[in-house]
């Protein structure tokens, strides 16, 4: 467990990597939350699944291995960081910390 503003987190398993829609983006729930895992060319990261612009579920979009274009409107983010990179995309994504452990994906919640 870690100690995070007050509280504490733990890392919980998400899903297997062989599950894993390999160098794509796979949408995942957890309890109400709409994740999306992405399988980059440089690692996996987590986010919400839901675009910050127009809401639309990002593993529906083109991903490169390192950007994920948003089906709606094209907007386009860093799936590493959550950073927008195209308009109409402005806010960045919620990223979620996540890590491989004995080949599964966890998340620390």
């Amino acid at each position: 467990m870690t100690q995070v503003e007050g509280r504490q987190k733990t890392w919980r398993d998400l899903i297997a990597v062989a599950d894993l829609e390999q160098g794509d983006a796979t949408p995942v729930t957890l309890g109400s939350r709409e994740l999306a895992v992405f399988d980059t060319v440089d690692g996996i990261f987590v986010s919400h699944a839901r675009c910050t612009h127009g809401a639309a579920n990002l593993c529906d979009g083109y991903f490169d291995g390192r950007h994920i274009e948003c089906p709606l409107h094209q907007g386009l983010f860093d799936a590493r960081t959550g950073e927008p990179k195209a308009a109409p995309a402005r806010v960045k994504l919620r990223m979620i910390e996540a890590r491989v452990e004995n080949g599964r994906v966890q998340i620390l919640i």
